[in-house]
Formats: structure tokens, sequence, C-alpha cells
């Protein structure tokens, strides 16, 4: 375990991705196997989850959608 100046240990950060809340594409870029861009196309065409706009520079994705992307990524279409 790593420690700061103050001595105070450094937790690290989960290498798994949460089954339910909100992910950024930071949290993700290490899980999913492609490119941002390449995920922005296949997001635009239905074969990746639909991105949650909070605002221009915020967006989200939906983890229990990237768990079932990830499941079965070259059968997966967006529901509804």
């Amino acid at each position: 375990m790593t420690r700061i100046n103050n001595g105070s240990p450094v937790i690290p950060l989960p290498e798994t991705l949460p089954a339910d809340g909100l992910s950024r594409w930071s949290d993700l870029k290490n899980i999913i196997p492609v490119s941002r861009e390449k995920w922005r196309q296949l997001e635009k065409v239905g074969k990746a989850p639909k991105i949650i706009r909070m605002g221009i520079r915020c967006s989200f994705q939906n983890n229990r959608e990237i768990h079932r992307w990830l499941a079965d990524p070259l059968n997966y279409q967006v529901e509804g």
C-alpha cells in the first residue's frame, strides 16, 4: 500500500465496474476494449449503450447496460 506525505494510506480504486449506477468514460476506458471514438460510433448506430448527457461536457453511461454489452458485444442491441 502506498502512503501519502502525511503518512495516511492510499486505498486503490477497484478495477471492477459496479452493477448499478452511472460511470464516465474515464471510469470505463480500462474496461471497454475499444477506443472512445469507436465507442461513440457504436452508440450512434445502436450497438453500444446510449450516452446519458447531463450537459455539453458531462456525460455518463448506465452500468447495467455496460455489463449487458460486455456479456455479448457482437449481438448487443439498444432496447426500446
